[in-house]
């Protein structure tokens, strides 16, 4: 929610890989270099290997947005294949047609091959890129060397690119992968970002979406990058987590406490010497056990009337000391509840407004998960639900800050955003009030008046809705706009489907095929375009759509 509070265009520190927020640092511009000169002068292998999130696949999408019109490309994204299983792969890629019912290594690699001197023929070059190359197995890597053997007297047929994790250069070490490792022409490893980068690639990303680069104070950067290790993705994700804590304390600057409760609550470390504190407290605790049953045992030889005590015989207090130390010990903590798993009707009745809001369960996630099942959507498996997710099934989320009155004319169910007398935020979703506006209505029948809510409702609201109705005439794919919200909206409200995609307004193939089977089952064109056939089916659709208004009761 915190994209109003800091007045930018969209989120700044998104883990997806958008084009738009590419930052090219020095040494991506080195790796981007070496992988173009083994495409243009190389030939074999070109190898880029890197750190888990240092930005490989970020260079290979620079990559190809730079290869020339003449290069054929093959992008294979998933590695673990057997060796026929990827020269299928690769056939598919390149759009050549064999028999998917008999085909055999020898069929593939002969009609490989005659794809491969047609394309040279005709002035074109063929290059097969591999993502996450170090799952490949050693068969596999054996049978890619052995595509390279595919070559005019002058040049070879198909250049391949490798692009892994560093566990890729020790399988290139391997002694029976001599001839492969051999072959690399060109090969790079990135590493993370330096200080002065990581400062830049802060800023880069705050302009981008119109912010503005001093929320970050300088000792904020400096601890994201000792926490981060200079590695864009962790930035990414403490940097985002970091602006959600500074919109829920009400604070416009970053500052490195900020940052180390980001890190807390995001990262698996935080500090290396965690461990050695647990294990001292640990110690400790059961240092303090010994300690207590000694002093209950001396207690005992003092007050006991008994003239001989038998030590062989189990003392008395050390037969009850389990159910002691389980009386004694904190309750299990279990799993928090979702909003929806509580009767919040019967709380209500007995508990004034500020009792019952002051919940930690009442997150924001619990209240858009209640949110989108008003709106019939799929829950994920995970329950974590943000407005990333909420994008996945065509809606969006439309955040503000109004009054009371403004809030009933939008007449939409939405989540409001309660603060009491500390700094954790409540969130609670209302769906509806009293005819004569005098209770307040929400999830599962909770009503209290209205007065008492609206003392501790700052004003801030969350409401999911979808995009309006496109005016253009034509919707293409890969297109990025809002009016894909508006399509994934209304094709999940068809076929009950929401897809996980990283990039939600993007009109990317998966769309094009749930376009193309509306397109089937109506007898229009199947070209997975909506435009002046498909179009109007839609919005007639749109139009009969029913969606949550508030409720008004008696």
């Amino acid at each position: 929610m915190y994209t109003q509070y800091f007045h930018f265009s969209e989120l700044p520190f998104s883990i997806a890989t958008d084009p738009h927020f590419i930052y090219m640092s020095p040494r991506h511009q080195e790796g981007l270099a070496h992988l173009l000169y083994g495409i243009n002068f190389g030939g074999g292998f070109v190898a880029l290997t890197g750190e888990v999130g240092t930005g490989k696949t970020t260079l290979c999408r620079c990559l190809l947005q730079k290869i020339p019109e003449n290069i054929d490309i093959a992008l294979i994204l998933n590695p673990k294949l057997n060796p026929v299983e990827l020269l299928a792969t690769i056939c598919d890629e390149l759009g050549i047609i064999y028999d998917k019912n008999q085909h055999s290594l020898k069929n593939l690699i002969d009609l490989l091959n005659q794809h491969l001197l047609t394309s040279h023929a005709n002035g074109k070059r063929t290059v097969l890129l591999i993502d996450e190359a170090q799952n490949l197995s050693m068969e596999v890597l054996e049978q890619i060397r052995l595509l390279t053997n595919l070559e005019t007297n002058k040049t070879k047929l198909l250049q391949v690119i490798l692009v892994g994790q560093p566990e890729l250069k020790e399988s290139l070490k391997r002694q029976d992968l001599r001839q492969l490792n051999q072959r690399i022409t060109a090969r790079y490893h990135l590493l993370p970002l330096s200080l002065d980068e990581t400062r830049a690639y802060i800023h880069h990303r705050l302009i981008v979406c119109n912010g503005r680069p001093e929320i970050f104070k300088e000792r904020a950067i400096r601890k994201v990058y000792k926490l981060s290790s200079g590695i864009p993705r962790m930035i990414n994700i403490l940097c985002d987590r970091a602006l959600l804590g500074a919109y829920s304390t009400n604070t416009h600057v970053i500052t490195p406490a900020i940052v180390s409760a980001a890190a807390n609550e995001t990262l698996a470390f935080t500090d290396k010497k965690s461990p050695y504190l647990s294990a001292s407290l640990g110690l400790l605790f059961l240092g303090c056990i010994i300690a207590t049953g000694a002093y209950f045992r001396m207690y005992w030889l003092k007050t006991s009337n008994q003239t001989a005590i038998n030590l062989a015989t189990p003392y008395p207090a050390i037969q009850t000391k389990p159910e002691i130390i389980r009386q004694l010990l904190p309750p299990v903590q279990k799993e928090p509840l979702l909003i929806e798993q509580f009767n919040t009707a019967a709380i209500a009745k007995t508990k004034p407004f500020d009792d019952w809001i002051n919940n930690p369960n009442y997150s924001l996630n619990a209240a858009l998960i209640s949110t989108l099942k008003l709106w019939d959507k799929p829950i994920p498996e995970s329950n974590q639900v943000d407005c990333h997710y909420v994008e996945t099934t065509g809606l969006r989320c439309v955040f503000g800050k109004t009054t009371w009155k403004n809030m009933l004319a939008i007449n939409h169910p939405a989540i409001l955003e309660f603060s009491l007398t500390g700094e954790q935020k409540f969130y609670a979703l209302l769906t509806g009030f009293g005819q004569n506006q005098s209770m307040i209505h929400f999830k599962d029948n909770a009503t209290f008046p209205v007065a008492d809510a609206l003392k501790y409702w700052n004003g801030y609201y969350l409401i999911v809705e979808p995009p309006p109705i496109p005016v253009v005439k034509m919707i293409y794919p890969h297109q990025t706009s809002v009016n894909i919200l508006w399509l994934r909206h209304l094709l999940s409200s068809i076929d009950r489907k929401a897809e996980a995609v990283e990039q939600p307004r993007f009109y990317d193939d998966q769309l094009a095929a749930r376009v193309m089977d509306f397109q089937r089952q109506h007898q229009l064109p199947e070209d997975g375009k909506v435009g002046d056939k498909t179009m109007p089916y839609l919005k007639n659709i749109a139009s009969t759509l029913d969606f949550p208004h508030l409720e008004i009761t008696d």
